[in-house]
């Protein structure tokens, strides 16, 4: 029977790779191939062993592929990088642990980095769920009183023959086209809602808008800041001690990091590192650094670059920041209460204005009379 294309196999699978199911997979490959590496078996057969216990039949192909390249006489890293599997620094990370004997270890720092990266996610997830669903039910509530109350409070309003407030005037008109057009229109203004949070936030073209406004928010700004921080330190430090050069692991920062400010700034680093620049002139050249990094942690780095001990430094504050990024998310509800209730306070006033200052008018008519 012939083989299937590869080519054919290709387009049929990589351009998924990135659903949950499989990255999930992909987290169970790292971790288990590392022990199976560090227990004294063969690259071949832990693949094999692997292979057979992979749920998704798109992670099931690409091992195959994977063990047909090695046997070929093929490197693990080549395989993994032909495949597509990892970004370019875990396949780094893999090559120098290849080469220098250290595999297993080094497959374990890969393993531990994308736990991290994880954990990174999904703090700033659970720290967005409180606003969020506070957010959302205030849209609903709202989209309830405009279709259901409104309409009804139009009639009523329609029937006074006093001179209504412009605001008054506008829910009236919003009630009786809702209430007219209310089937199509709410719908309509959800699917609306619901795609342009998509492509703010999830869209890879357009999702660096919603990030950049993450950024800006009181609160969120600060947890994105840490959590960046934590990020660069534990990255950094261990592509350092893992062998790569420091433009290559500062490069493969940026791969990593999904926030525009902090890409467009290590790749500023790397361009002045190559330029034969140290980090203390590197910082000084750029501008609003301190939004970025603040002044003590620029001041550790300079410290660790001169004193040799960059790698070690920088896992330190990896190791501080990861602790105040648990505080932060933790505190990130208190902060963003003020701001929630502002935003509930003027949908509620809105709406009793509108109902109050017609019965005044109303009163104030009747007394006049």
């Amino acid at each position: 029977m012939p083989k299937p294309n590869k080519q054919i196999v290709r387009s049929s699978f990589w351009s998924t790779l990135s659903n949950w199911r499989v990255g999930e997979e992909k987290q169970y490959f790292v971790e288990n191939l590392s022990l199976l590496v560090g227990s004294g078996m063969n690259i071949l057969d832990a693949l094999e062993a692997l292979q057979t216990d992979m749920r998704s039949q798109r992670m099931h192909l690409v091992l195959g592929e994977i063990r047909e390249n090695i046997e070929a006489g093929s490197s693990l890293w080549s395989s993994l990088e032909a495949a597509r599997l990892f970004p370019e620094y875990t396949i780094s990370i893999i090559r120098v642990g290849e080469d220098s004997g250290n595999l297993a270890e080094n497959l374990r720092v890969v393993s531990l980095e994308q736990e991290k990266s994880r954990n990174f996610q999904a703090k700033i997830r659970s720290a967005m769920m409180y606003p969020v669903f506070v957010l959302a039910l205030t849209v609903i509530i709202g989209i309830g009183i405009a279709w259901f109350i409104l309409p009804k409070l139009a009639v009523v309003f329609s029937q006074l023959r006093v001179k209504l407030p412009l605001i008054t005037q506008i829910i009236i008109g919003l009630g009786k086209y809702l209430g007219q057009h209310g089937t199509v229109v709410v719908p309509i203004t959800i699917v609306v809602l619901a795609l342009l949070i998509y492509f703010i936030f999830y869209f890879p073209r357009t999702k660096a808008l919603g990030q950049g406004f993450l950024f800006i928010v009181p609160g969120v700004g600060r947890l994105v800041q840490e959590v960046e921080i934590s990020r660069f330190g534990f990255l950094l430090g261990t592509l350092l001690q893992a062998g790569l050069p420091v433009t290559q692991a500062i490069s493969s920062l940026s791969q990593a990091t999904s926030f525009p400010p902090y890409r467009r700034f290590y790749e500023f680093l790397v361009r002045n590192i190559e330029d034969g620049n140290s980090f203390q002139k590197s910082f000084a050249n750029y501008k609003n650094i301190k939004r970025l990094l603040p002044t003590p942690i620029q001041q550790l780095v300079i410290t660790g670059e001169k004193s040799g001990t960059l790698p070690d430094t920088l896992l330190s504050i990896s190791r501080v920041y990861e602790g105040k990024t648990e505080l932060t998310t933790k505190n990130l509800a208190v902060i963003l209460e003020p701001i929630l209730l502002v935003i509930v306070w003027l949908g509620v006033v809105t709406v009793a204005l509108a109902v109050i200052l017609p019965i005044y008018s109303l009163i104030g008519g009747l007394q006049t009379s």
